[in-house]
C-alpha cells in the first residue's frame, strides 16, 4: 500500500552519474495551433491565473467562459496565423526560444554538467516537463530563468509560482535559483542600444522618434505595489542616456490593454494616433519588455499600429526586432545565467 501524500508526484527517472546544474529558460507562453480550439485552450489557461486577472470571482468566471472563450479564440487565431512559423508549425515565440536555449547550451558546452532547456508558463512544453526534463538528466540544482527584463506579478511571479507547484509535489527537490530582473542591467540596455543603432542604420529613412512600448498592465496592480511601471520607466531612461536622446525623441507607451479598467499609460495605440495627426511622418518602434518576437510586436505592433500611423497620416513605420536569438540577445541570456550559477560551476 502507497504511503505517498496525495498530491505528490511520481520522481522522474534520474539518469546515474555525477549530479548536474539544470538551467531553464522560461518565456510566456503560446498555442499549440493557430486556430480556434487551440487559442482557446491557451488562453483559459492564461485567464484562468489569478496572478493575470486579480479577481476570479464569479462575475469573472460568467464573463471568461461565456463570452472570451466563445468569441475571442476565432479573432485571436486569425492574429496567429499572420505570424504563425508554418514551417514548423508553430508560434515565432516558441521557434526563437527553442533557439534560444540550443545557443545558450553550445555557448556553455564547456562547462561541466550543465544542461539548458526550456519552457513556456502557459501552454506547451510545460514548466512541469522542462524541471521533470532536467531531473531525469540527473540535475540536483535548477535555475529558472523567467526572460523577462522588467518585474511584475503576472510574469516573473507566475513563473516563480508554477515552478514551487512542481517543487511542492516531488519528495527529492532540487535546489533552486532564479534570476532576478534585468530592467537596468549594462548589458541588456547595451544590447538594446545596440540592436537599435543596427536596425535604424538598415533603414531608407530617419525616424523623427523612436517609441518605446511595453506590455500594459492595469493601473491598479501598480496602485497595490506592484514594480513594474517603476522598472519600465527606468530602462527607458537608461537607453535614452545609452542613445544620447532625451523624452521627446525616445518615448514611452504601453500597448495591449483588455477589458474596462485604466490601464498604465499613454497608450501606444493612442500615441501612434496623435503623433500621427501632430504631424509626425517617420517613426521606429522598439519594444524592449519582450525577450523575444511574439503576437504583441509582430502583429500588433509591426502590423495593427503601423496601420494606425500611417491610417492617420504617418508615412514610413518601422518595427524594430526583439533581441532574441541575435549575438546581443544571447550575450544578455548568457551574462545573467553564468552570473547566477557562480559557486555552483
Amino acid at each position: 500500500m502507497s504511503t505517498a501524500a496525495p498530491n505528490e508526484t511520481t520522481q522522474p527517472t534520474v539518469v546515474s552519474g555525477q549530479k548536474r546544474v539544470g538551467v531553464l529558460l522560461v518565456n510566456l507562453g503560446t498555442p499549440d495551433t493557430a486556430d480556434a480550439p487551440g487559442v482557446r485552450v491557451y488562453l483559459k489557461e492564461f485567464l484562468s491565473d489569478a496572478r493575470v486577472i486579480e479577481d476570479q470571482g464569479l462575475i469573472w468566471q460568467f464573463v471568461l467562459n461565456g463570452i472570451i472563450l466563445r468569441s475571442r479564440p476565432r479573432t485571436k487565431a486569425l492574429d496567429y496565423q499572420k505570424i504563425w512559423n508554418n514551417e514548423k508549425n508553430e508560434s515565432p515565440l516558441k521557434t526563437i526560444t527553442r533557439s534560444q536555449s540550443d545557443k545558450l547550451a553550445a555557448a556553455l558546452s564547456d562547462r561541466d554538467h550543465v544542461v539548458v532547456d526550456w519552457a513556456m508558463r502557459y501552454g506547451n512544453p510545460s514548466i512541469k516537463s522542462g524541471i521533470d526534463a532536467l531531473i531525469a538528466e540527473g540535475c540536483d540544482r535548477i535555475l529558472a530563468v523567467p526572460l523577462y527584463p522588467q518585474y511584475s506579478a503576472s510574469t516573473s511571479a507566475t513563473v516563480c509560482d508554477e515552478v514551487f507547484r512542481v517543487l511542492a509535489r516531488l519528495r527529492a527537490q532540487p535546489t533552486l535559483r532564479v534570476t532576478p530582473p534585468y530592467y537596468q542591467d549594462e548589458a541588456y540596455i547595451e544590447a538594446l542600444a545596440v540592436s537599435i543603432e543596427t536596425h535604424l542604420a538598415t533603414l531608407p529613412f530617419k525616424p523623427e522618434l523612436i517609441v518605446a512600448s511595453f506590455h500594459g498592465m492595469p493601473k491598479s496592480y501598480v496602485d497595490k505595489g506592484d514594480p513594474y511601471q517603476e522598472h519600465c520607466i527606468a530602462t527607458t531612461e537608461a537607453l535614452r542616456r545609452r542613445l544620447g536622446m532625451d523624452a521627446s525623441k525616445l518615448l514611452l507607451t504601453f500597448q495591449s490593454r483588455f477589458g474596462n479598467d485604466e490601464w498604465l499609460q499613454p497608450y501606444t495605440d493612442k500615441t501612434m494616433e496623435r503623433l500621427a495627426k501632430e504631424g509626425v511622418r517617420r517613426i521606429a518602434v522598439v519594444t524592449p519588455g519582450f525577450a523575444a518576437d511574439c503576437l504583441e510586436t509582430l502583429e500588433e505592433i509591426a502590423q495593427e499600429n503601423a496601420e494606425i500611423f500611417r491610417h492617420n497620416g504617418g508615412e514610413q513605420f518601422s518595427a524594430i526586432p526583439c533581441l532574441n536569438d541575435s549575438e546581443p540577445g544571447m550575450d544578455v541570456i548568457s551574462t545573467l545565467v553564468l552570473r547566477e550559477l557562480q559557486g555552483w560551476i
